[in-house]
């Protein structure tokens, strides 16, 4: 076979190596329900996820957690803010597959290292007091770093996996699936009743061992508009639609919008577009309950080199901190 095995701890041992204190879990714990409660439409504030479109550098990923937080503070009572804080990066054809999977940037895919950063830092980002939004990608990763995500995401090229909607099945969190690349809402929409549901499926547990897990259901999944490749899907029309097409399926109405994406044209530039028609939709449609927005400490992104600028993506552009800070202080003045 054409393959290499290298041994990796179990999540159990890197739990324990990297753990919570207790003041810690029960923050993730209460931020959790605060998330549902926007989503399910009984707290009145709108879920904004914001941050880089991937973390590829630790400590850039802090100083903006930092700035995040005290954001954050200043438009609690109307805005509760989740970090995007993404590990892994899906990829259309091939690329950097994100910081779990190579964390030094120079294909030696020490996953090892990945997963302890990556856990490591999720968890100092949630004792600064900012809870986080993240994909669940590879489908032997979320073991190691569930416990620390307060709403987890499915991803526009894994939004119709068995396998996907199998592991969502037993998260404890909320979870968003976004639509298709190809705009398609209908297999989001499926995924949402499929996960409600129990499952019987074979995985790993806390010590590594392969194992039969029975999933016991989650009842707690929304749809995330991120467009298509036939164009963005954000306007009212298209989020009325989508409401009309959860409904006809016996599920809440609520609807979480993607800014950047396909929403955006691809152009980060065009993001503040998108989030202003979102912020105006949020004042009559009280089920446009939240948007995500992807934003780094400066705007754009520079491609991977031994000489990398700070706080600038190496994957999708980003907007940058000032512009973020400013478009959230403008919807908190606006609803």
């Amino acid at each position: 076979m054409h393959q290499d095995y290298e041994d990796l701890l179990a999540p159990g041992e890197l739990q324990r190596n990297i753990s919570l204190n207790e003041k810690t879990r029960q923050s993730i714990e209460g931020t959790r329900k605060e998330v549902l409660d926007i989503l399910k439409g009984d707290d009145s504030r709108k879920l904004f996820i914001i941050g880089p479109c991937s973390i590829h550098d630790y400590d850039s990923a802090l100083e903006y957690a930092r700035k995040l937080k005290v954001l954050s503070d200043r438009v609690k009572d109307k805005i509760f803010i989740l970090m995007r804080a993404y590990l892994e990066k899906p990829r259309t054809i091939l690329g950097w597959k994100g910081f779990i999977n190579d964390p030094y940037l120079d294909e030696s895919y020490n996953v090892q290292k990945g997963l302890e950063l990556g856990r490591r830092l999720f968890r100092d980002i949630n004792e600064l007091g900012i809870g986080i939004a993240s994909e669940f990608l590879d489908v032997l990763v979320y073991p190691y770093i569930s416990d620390l995500v307060s709403f987890g995401t499915i991803g526009a090229r894994t939004s119709g996996s068995q396998t996907h909607r199998q592991i969502v099945a037993g998260l404890e969190m909320p979870v968003g699936y976004k639509n298709t690349i190809s705009g398609d809402i209908g297999i989001a929409i499926n995924s949402i009743i499929t996960s409600s549901e129990s499952h019987c499926f074979i995985g790993i547990n806390k010590e590594g061992k392969v194992c039969k897990v029975i999933a016991k259901g989650n009842k707690n999944c929304f749809l995330i508009l991120r467009g298509s490749n036939h164009g963005p899907n954000y306007e009212s029309e298209f989020v009325r639609e989508a409401q009309k097409r959860l409904n006809e399926n016996n599920l809440k109405d609520s609807v979480v919008v993607d800014c950047s994406h396909d929403n955006s044209g691809k152009d980060h530039k065009n993001q503040d577009t998108v989030f202003r028609d979102v912020v105006s939709q949020m004042s009559s449609n009280k089920g446009v309950v939240g948007l995500m927005l992807e934003s780094n400490l400066r705007d754009g992104n520079q491609k991977i080199s031994s000489n990398l600028e700070k706080g600038i993506s190496i994957t999708d552009p980003c907007i940058g901190w000032e512009e973020t800070e400013k478009l959230v202080l403008e919807a908190y003045e606006a609803f």
